[in-house]
């Protein structure tokens, strides 16, 4: 199956061992070495409004990929919390 970044976008990531949904594909990093696509960046949440900036964006390794489908994307993340670009967090560190 083919897909192109503009059908990437419209799909739902969800996190298949927490059921989480993560949001939306906005970008994907390159390497341009070895011609591949790497991994899939969905944007940090915007705190109110903007003003108070952004939550970190999460990055999701290409191997954690289990499925594409039509309307979703379901990943299996290799631990059990949210990687992103500057840290780690799990539930429980959310629930203190």
């Amino acid at each position: 199956m083919l897909c192109t970044l503009t059908a990437l976008r419209n799909k739902e990531v969800i996190d298949m061992k927490t059921g989480l949904r993560l949001g939306y594909v906005d970008d994907v990093e390159i390497d341009t070495e070895t011609e591949s696509v790497t991994s899939l960046i969905i944007f940090g949440r915007s705190r109110a409004f903007g003003i108070m900036g952004r939550d970190d964006d999460i990055v999701i390794k290409c191997s954690e990929i289990t499925l594409i489908g039509e309307d979703t994307i379901l990943v299996s993340q290799a631990k059990e919390s949210v990687c992103t670009k500057s840290r780690s967090f799990t539930v429980e560190s959310l629930l203190k």
